[in-house]
């Protein structure tokens, strides 16, 4: 069951002590563990969950058009925001590992961090139904939502504007490397457009890695 210290930062956290200590223990584990019940279910449910409640969010407090809502909404949602969230909260020591992802950097891991925070939020629906979730993802998300999270254009559409514009060929990404365990997995993504130059990124994921690599071509030639 789950340790008083992890009882404590959960309550916090959702707003109520846990009920089913093995749900939200669950949506605390990782697969290294070896343990079946880990947080992959709750993850996937916890990551719609997540997105119904910005997407609510952003349409009470925005008159933005639809494009700039979904830009806001991918960049609140994505896995680089949940992973700062869960940071922000203190996440990583509560999580449980096994002996090699913790080795490998597992509790700073974005991808790892980012499933382990939907997975809570997959436990609150399942515990306490929506409300309670959309009440724990607007208290937990306060920060992201008032910061310029989706407010700036994507790197990547900021970099394929860019050479539209300077009348050169669209970007082309190539991944150039892919290293490290599955659960701590590092993308080398390279950008080049044509007669321009070329830009590399290292990230947790090969999205990340472009959008990273579409920020340094950016920087070194915009």
């Amino acid at each position: 069951m789950l340790e008083a210290k992890d009882r404590s930062f959960l309550a916090d956290i959702s707003g109520a002590a846990p009920a089913d200590e093995a749900l939200w223990l669950s949506a605390l584990t990782h697969g290294s563990t070896g343990e079946k019940r880990n947080y992959e279910r709750l993850e996937f449910l916890g990551d719609r969950v997540l997105g119904l409640s910005v997407a609510e969010w952003l349409f009470e407090h925005s008159e933005e058009a639809e494009g700039r809502l979904s830009q806001r909404l991918n960049a609140l949602v994505s896995r680089q925001t949940c992973a700062q969230v869960a940071r922000q909260i203190g996440l990583g020591p509560h999580m449980r590992l096994g002996k090699q992802a913790r080795d490998d950097g597992g509790l700073d891991s974005d991808n790892i961090l980012g499933d382990v925070m939907e997975a809570l939020i997959g436990a609150c629906f399942t515990e306490r139904g929506f409300e309670a979730a959309r009440q724990m993802v607007r208290k937990l998300w306060a920060e992201s939502m008032q910061g310029k999270a989706g407010k700036r254009k994507h790197p990547k559409s900021a970099l394929q504007e860019w050479a539209a514009g300077n009348r050169r060929r669209m970007p082309e990404y190539k991944l150039v490397e892919r290293s490290g365990p599955d659960h701590a997995s590092q993308f080398t993504v390279e950008v080049a457009v044509h007669n321009v130059g070329t830009a590399r990124a290292t990230a947790n994921s090969k999205q990340d890695a472009e959008t990273r690599a579409a920020e340094e071509f950016m920087r070194k030639f915009g």
